[in-house]
């Protein structure tokens, strides 16, 4: 009986800690690719994300099946994200400061946009998939898919960028600018195409989670924070910083909650960033890399 119920609180603990991985992951994707590969600071992250919940559950409301309604809904904010680069952010390139306030007025006018349009609220969906129980506890299977989905992301992420000539332009053009444009890459088409697919990831997250939140102008406000928690603690390189900072800061959260309570996760979660990021200015990606410099060095 006692084997049981530690069995029972395991499953509980992982579980807390998968739902509080896989929403860091989603919310801070596309904000690591465009931060970490444009330093575009992009504060309308949150309604990029909160679009794409309302175009997910717009047309699940009129009757398209749910992972189309998703996928519709992602490239919605990616066609979005395409003209607000083409408009505003194409012209900021390299200006992280004017990339701020720009992109703050964007939020502004999407939000207030959206609620003189839709209004306060909009009609939400149940939650799909149902659910199942362990010991006396019910589990959101849908949650767990979100799990699943998140640990897909990263791995497609890792071979676009690793395995393919887009992520090798791509990495050079994070690296160094100039360099990749004298060896012939289009740096302002491949920043365009940065800024559409973290567009696109946005609105993905946004259509995932509208099904299990109340979809309204001030949708996004509860991913902002988180999403650049994990970005500034991953560091630079979205491919490695992105996973550590959303286990470590997900481990922070999900046992901060279990055992105090929500309020008490979400302070956690931010201490833990000011102390990381106090110690190790980086990030994980800057502090990894600087191991392996020196594990070559040693080797060398």
């Amino acid at each position: 009986m006692i084997f049981i119920k530690f069995l029972e609180n395991l499953f509980n603990i992982l579980y807390q800690f998968m739902d509080s991985f896989s929403f860091l992951i989603l919310a801070a994707i596309g904000l690591a690719i465009i931060f970490g590969m444009m330093g575009v600071i992009n504060l309308a992250h949150g309604e990029f994300i909160m679009l794409g919940a309302y175009i997910t559950t717009l047309l699940s409301l009129a009757g398209v099946p749910i992972p189309l309604a998703i996928m519709l809904g992602a490239l919605g904010v990616g066609c979005f994200g395409f003209i607000v680069d083409k408009l505003i952010i194409r012209h900021l390139y390299g200006r992280p400061l004017d990339s701020v306030v720009a992109t703050w007025g964007i939020s502004l006018i999407m939000g207030q946009g959206m609620l003189i349009i839709m209004g306060p609220s909009l009609q939400g969906l149940s939650t799909p998939l149902g659910s199942f129980t362990v010991g006396d506890i019910n589990y959101s299977t849908y949650r767990l898919v979100l799990g699943i989905i998140a640990c897909l992301l990263l791995v497609i992420l890792y071979w676009v960028f690793m395995h393919t000539k887009f992520g090798l332009r791509s990495r050079a053009t994070m690296q160094n600018e100039e360099i990749a444009r004298s060896l012939g890459t289009n740096t302002s088409r491949m920043y365009t195409s940065t800024f559409v697919i973290g567009s696109m990831f946005a609105g993905l997250t946004g259509g995932l989670y509208s099904f299990t939140m109340s979809i309204g102008p001030t949708f996004g406000s509860g991913f902002l924070m988180e999403s650049f928690v994990t970005v500034i603690v991953g560091g630079a390189n979205p491919l490695i910083g992105t996973v550590m900072a959303g286990g470590t800061l997900g481990v922070v959260h999900s046992g901060l909650s279990y055992v105090f309570g929500t309020f008490i996760g979400r302070v956690g979660l931010l201490v833990a960033a000011i102390l990381f990021i106090r110690l190790w200015p980086t990030g994980f990606s800057g502090l990894i890399e600087k191991k392996l410099i020196r594990v070559k060095r040693y080797n060398g």
